[in-house]
């Protein structure tokens, strides 16, 4: 028997392929996947990130006190207020510079490490990282598994000017200048230690990171390089980095935005904000202006400039990344 076909060729009952086919049919089994996979993630995500943040930048156009019902509309005062604000500003330039600078040496030391426990090892034989790469990686998460909280107050007690264990090693080497030294109370050191401890707790779980990425280049890659003449520092420059270019740029945004909040290390290191403020940072000052003055409204202000200032560190990052190459581009076909 011979099929049935229309004038253009297609068996009878059946739309061309031209015509895109006929339209799936909504069944229960695709309405609740829907609903689980995409409508519940999307209403929390709308219940617990959206609608908090809007209520946030209308607080911000308040004088509410955050204990009362009562509150009138000042409009953009608190924001013209923000920026007149000494305190604030300070603290502002605090958060930029432990953005700047804690992201990229933990991200440094944090890459030097995952090379030498993945690529760094003997150049005879099939590549691989120093001996008992194993034992380093296990040991180098530990200050992660710490909460950040437990970390500040643990350092703070080892930098305790009387009976700090640092002073007391320092001391009992000879180095007497150190004796009764406050790190955390002298405005040249108090802003270094605090990136310190940061860089302590953070840099194994970057370190793990990169060395999953650099897993996932192909040995053949470093064998070939290693074939041509290439050393340890060309290969990581010409190599690894460009290969695992993606990976470092989500880590530096990962990395900045806990740089840019920073609360939980500086308030157990120095609650006061530091020597001359020196270790103040956003979500410090907004702590204080909201919890111990009682300036809801005002700290909401706070709050939106610090969204502000997180996007606008994103954007840089993904920026500077496509200007530097980072961005695949397509070739003719």
């Amino acid at each position: 028997m011979t099929a049935v076909v229309n004038v253009v060729g297609t068996p009878a009952g059946q739309k061309s392929p031209s015509g895109g086919g006929p339209r799936p049919r909504l069944s229960f089994g695709r309405i609740s996947f829907f609903v689980i996979f995409l409508g519940l993630p999307l209403a929390l995500f709308l219940i617990f990130v959206i609608w908090p943040f809007i209520q946030a930048a209308f607080y911000a156009l308040t004088n509410w006190s955050g204990y009362s019902d009562e509150f009138d509309i000042i409009g953009l005062a608190n924001f013209e207020r923000l920026v007149n604000d000494p305190r604030f500003m300070n603290a502002v330039g605090n958060s930029i510079v432990f953005a700047i600078v804690i992201p990229a040496v933990t991200l440094t030391t944090a890459l030097a490490f995952a090379v030498l426990l993945t690529v760094g090892g003997s150049e005879k034989g099939r590549v691989r990282g120093v001996k008992n790469s194993g034992f380093y990686r296990v040991v180098s998460l530990f200050p992660y598994t710490i909460p950040g909280i437990a970390i500040a107050i643990m350092w703070r007690l080892i930098l305790d000017p009387s009976s700090g264990l640092v002073n007391g090693v320092l001391t009992s080497i000879g180095l007497d200048q150190f004796q009764s030294f406050p790190w955390l109370g002298e405005e040249s050191t108090a802003m270094p230690v605090t990136m310190f401890v940061v860089l302590w707790g953070l840099v194994g779980f970057y370190m793990l990171l990169f060395i999953a990425a650099i897993k996932g280049v192909p040995a053949e890659t470093y064998e070939a390089a290693r074939i041509d003449g290439a050393g340890r520092w060309r290969t990581t420059i010409s190599i690894t980095l460009p290969l695992i270019r993606d990976n470092v740029q989500t880590a530096y945004i990962y990395i900045g935005i806990i740089a840019l909040d920073l609360f939980v290390y500086v308030q157990a290191l120095n609650p006061t904000g530091g020597p001359n403020s020196s270790t103040l940072v956003m979500s410090q000052q907004l702590f204080n202006t909201a919890f111990r003055e009682g300036k809801f409204g005002y700290a909401s202000a706070m709050g939106v400039a610090i969204a502000v200032v997180t996007l606008l560190f994103a954007a840089a990052v993904f920026t500077v990344n496509r200007l530097t190459g980072g961005k695949d581009e397509k070739g003719a076909a």
